[in-house]
């Protein structure tokens, strides 16, 4: 009986991680740990490559120099036939957004303004009948009340919301945020990012 259980546990579907900076590699380990279940791929794409400065990349024992991408797929050693990384090293745009091709995508892209790739990324997902989870302002110490919950839901005193439903984002999307943005002038804290990582994680074992 027990064995039978454990057979009806195995992984299964996609997860695509839309950047691999801090909190991209907190949940790509995430989801790379999860034992009876979570996805069978992960598939993450980000060109950059990995520099002196990326502290939780080299703590894990990258080197400088390597694509992101290429790390996350090292660290993951389970056998391929049971969790496969794939490595696409490459910045998402509207030429290449094909590739993208998750049962669960998750946005984690930052710096300067994202919202137009999120939107365009967002959309392609929902054309073939995939779900989206993104961020919506992650900024803030440890005290930060961090909420996730579908775009529709939230009250427009959020710009990221705002700006995704002028780009026409309205349902069927979730969002985690801490309400704090970069004009609160509050950093990003490790301790932030890993709370967020494992709701992130969580709600994608839930939509797979």
């Amino acid at each position: 009986m027990i064995s039978q259980l454990e057979d009806q546990l195995k992984p299964r579907g996609r997860v695509d991680l839309i950047g691999l900076g801090r909190l991209g590699l907190k949940t790509g380990l995430n989801l790379i740990q999860v034992h009876r279940g979570g996805p069978k791929e992960i598939a993450a794409f980000d060109g950059q490559k990995i520099s002196p400065s990326d502290i939780i990349f080299t703590l894990n024992g990258a080197q400088p120099g390597t694509y992101k991408t290429d790390f996350l797929k090292k660290l993951c050693t389970h056998d391929p036939d049971f969790r496969n990384i794939i490595s696409i090293k490459k910045d998402i745009n509207t030429d290449n957004i094909d590739l993208i091709k998750g049962d669960v995508v998750i946005i984690e892209i930052a710096g300067g303004n994202t919202i137009p790739i999120a939107a365009e990324i967002i959309k392609h997902v929902h054309s073939y009948g995939g779900k989206t989870i993104g961020t919506g302002g992650i900024f803030g110490l440890t005290t930060e009340n961090i909420t996730i919950k579908d775009i529709s839901q939230y009250s427009n005193n959020n710009p990221v919301v705002d700006e995704l439903r002028k780009e026409g984002i309205h349902e069927d999307h979730l969002i985690i945020s801490t309400n704090t943005f970069i004009k609160d002038k509050q950093p990003i804290t490790p301790y932030v990012l890993d709370k967020i990582a494992d709701k992130i994680t969580e709600h994608a074992l839930r939509l797979l």
